[in-house]
């Protein structure tokens, strides 16, 4: 399976056409595919992504191979010239789709069919095309805006506080969300956030403490029964996270977080983080405080 290299992703390549060599040592142009050739390709990719979903439970679930099964079937290297734009989809079914795991087969029960509605479909479509890097308001104004907007929707969903919204009665406020790429990365950035605010807030009271010192006594909650994301999150993070011993109907309770906290701290550690999971993969953050030290200062926790 060779990468059409004919095609030229983002801004293009400069000079001339692509050329290889063909037999016999003579030159041959390879043209770039054009604007006729998109709008061809585009309908077929259309018609082929509708007819593999509209079919997709005739496709066994689970692939039938073994690890490497791909190195036979494309070549060790990357290739000199690119390949006919036929040749190249003919791989997705020759190569491809034996290792795939159907994640929208009806019959995946591993973990959840979601993502790919029609609509949402199109619209990756659409923002592939635009391309537009978001990194702040004046890289592109419309899609920092069109963001804040529709978090703010998905926390009045969930029921947040107006402190966690980006706007309050048309207001600009210091809270508010940002889409992440995968519920794992959310989880990572929010412990981040709940670090970087309980540092801030333990060098307001203990200046002679430097940011290693009170990294290093900082503790994160979750339930023995979170996310693996979560624990991962604590790792990379570099601060402890206690797994606390959820009940008989495998919940978090108050009780026995209560008990942990204060376990914590009569050690010397410092209560920032805690994590709660409702349902699957999602998480409820509301705003928390844990006490710490005889002094009874507020640091920063993340529910």
């Amino acid at each position: 399976m060779n990468p059409n290299l004919r095609g030229g992703g983002g801004g293009g390549g400069g000079g001339g056409p692509p050329v290889h060599s063909g037999g016999g040592g003579n030159a041959e142009t390879i043209h770039n595919m054009d604007f006729a050739e998109y709008r061809k390709r585009g309908k077929e990719m259309v018609d082929y992504i509708a007819d593999y979903l509209e079919n997709i439970r005739s496709r066994r679930v689970f692939p039938n191979v073994q690890p490497g099964y791909m190195r036979d079937l494309v070549s060790d290297s990357a290739p000199q010239d690119g390949e006919d734009w036929d040749a190249i989809f003919a791989d997705v079914e020759r190569v491809i789709m034996p290792g795939v795991t159907h994640w929208q087969s009806p019959y995946m029960h591993a973990y959840f069919p979601a993502l790919n509605s029609f609509p949402s479909l199109l619209g990756d479509m659409l923002a592939d095309a635009i391309n537009c890097l978001g990194f702040t308001w004046a890289s592109s104004p419309a899609c920092t805006e069109l963001e804040t907007i529709v978090m703010d929707w998905l926390g009045k969903m969930i029921g947040l506080p107006q402190e966690f919204l980006h706007s309050t009665s048309n207001k600009m406020s210091d809270g508010g969300g940002v889409i992440q790429t995968t519920a794992s990365e959310a989880t990572f950035v929010a412990l981040l956030a709940a670090r970087t605010e309980a540092i801030r807030r333990v060098r307001q009271i203990r200046p002679d403490l430097d940011d290693a010192e009170i990294n290093s006594r900082l503790v994160g909650y979750c339930s023995d029964q979170a996310h693996s994301s979560v624990e991962k999150a604590g790792l990379i993070g570099l601060v402890k996270l206690r797994l606390v011993n959820s009940d008989a109907q495998m919940s978090l309770r108050g009780e026995a977080f209560r008990s942990a906290v204060e376990a914590d701290v009569a050690d010397g550690l410092i209560p920032f983080f805690v994590s709660r999971v409702e349902g699957e993969h999602i998480a409820s953050f509301r705003p928390s405080y844990a006490r710490h030290s005889a002094r009874q200062e507020p640091v920063h926790s993340t529910i």
